[in-house]
């Protein structure tokens, strides 16, 4: 009897370093904004979440913007029986989609009943959580937008509406702004993070399209001239005792594009006008050597650019290469993982998403 009790704490001992060496998978988040077809051409077995964007607030309830998302919704969650592992959730707001969340999260009685309906549409469509995207609580967001600084306590009294309704049953997570102003005027950080299971960090947009002058718009590491990249952004919460493991930063599948931009410095930290958005799978046929673009890589920033010397336009965006130094990035030191915005600009095959999987399984 006594070699048997011996046998078992050792096998106990073994199992237990066998689990405590064993490496929690990061998570690989796909904002979705498209229909039930094409979500079915890209890669999901590389995908933890699909987050399908956006409901809006209708007084105090989550409401779909507009009827097909319904049926979106019921397509997206049947995903799940071909990958088990996959969670779809749902995002309220998105930039523009929250014009009255300020004045309505102010009140208890709304924020309660918003907390019921949530829990009532992910009980009735089998959905896995919530993504709050308030851009943005205490800090000028929107144009036109109202807010005001007690929207960050609000928000925090939000957040303990929803858990409390939710339970464990269901994921809750919230989009951050990945600059400076919101990191340290925006959220309660200390409150907050202990009640959700992550947040998304926007490290894209970091130079948006109100700027007046070039930049990069989703860069890994800060430069002498741009102090805001995503190493900035997740330096500064864990700088404050944010979990590691619920930090998810966010890569870009798209570009911004700048014109009249003058052939200095190949147009990086130049002046110039906003001109466009161009999705990942495009790039293939819009910044093209024949039509003057030419690609240049910032090793400080781990960023890549175009610069057109004829059109005078400058793109920033992700490639596969910083797609991959980011990945490596948050695996080393070992974040909650990586999101993007979002799915519908990624190619179908050979895309951003398959090059952020391939790097998480060769990493060492």
């Amino acid at each position: 009897m006594k070699y048997a009790v011996v046998f078992l704490l050792l096998c106990s001992g073994f199992f237990s370093r066998l689990n405590a060496q064993a490496p929690i998978k990061p998570s690989v988040i796909a904002y979705y904004t498209g229909n039930e077809e094409e979500i079915k051409k890209f890669p999901l077995a590389s995908l933890t979440h699909i987050i399908y964007s956006f409901f809006k607030l209708d007084g105090d309830t989550l409401a779909f913007i507009r009827p097909h998302q319904k049926e979106t919704l019921r397509s997206l969650v049947a995903l799940k029986k071909l990958y088990p592992g996959l969670k779809v959730m749902v995002a309220l707001g998105g930039w523009g989609g929250c014009k009255t969340c300020s004045p309505q999260f102010a009140k208890k009685e709304v924020r309660e009943k918003f907390a019921g309906s949530v829990v009532k549409l992910l009980r009735e469509y089998g959905a896995d959580g919530l993504d709050l995207d308030w851009e943005y609580p205490g800090i000028e967001g929107f144009p036109g937008h109202p807010w005001m600084k007690e929207d960050v306590s609000n928000f925090t009294e939000l957040v303990r509406a929803l858990r409390s309704a939710m339970g464990n049953r269901y994921e809750l997570s919230f989009a951050a702004g990945g600059f400076t102003s919101f990191l340290e005027q925006a959220a309660e950080w200390d409150k907050v993070m202990p009640l959700v299971d992550r947040v998304n960090l926007m490290t894209y947009d970091l130079v948006s399209g109100f700027s007046k002058q070039t930049g990069h718009h989703t860069p890994l590491h800060a430069t002498s001239q741009q102090k805001e990249a995503t190493d900035h952004c997740v330096d500064y919460l864990l700088s404050i005792g944010v979990p590691a493991s619920k930090l998810v930063i966010g890569a870009a599948f798209y570009a911004r594009v700048w014109k009249d931009v003058p052939d200095i410095n190949n147009g990086l930290y130049q002046s110039g006008e906003f001109k466009t958005m161009v999705g990942y799978k495009k790039f293939d046929s819009t910044f093209t050597a024949a039509e003057g673009y030419k690609l240049y890589w910032d090793e400080t920033a781990r960023a890549p650019y175009y610069y057109n010397v004829s059109k005078k336009e400058f793109a920033t965006f992700d490639s596969k290469e910083s797609i991959a130094v980011k990945t490596r990035y948050m695996l080393d030191k070992e974040l909650g993982g990586i999101m993007f915005w979002e799915l519908s600009g990624d190619k179908y095959n050979g895309g951003l998403l398959i090059e952020i999987a391939n790097t998480i399984n060769s990493h060492k």
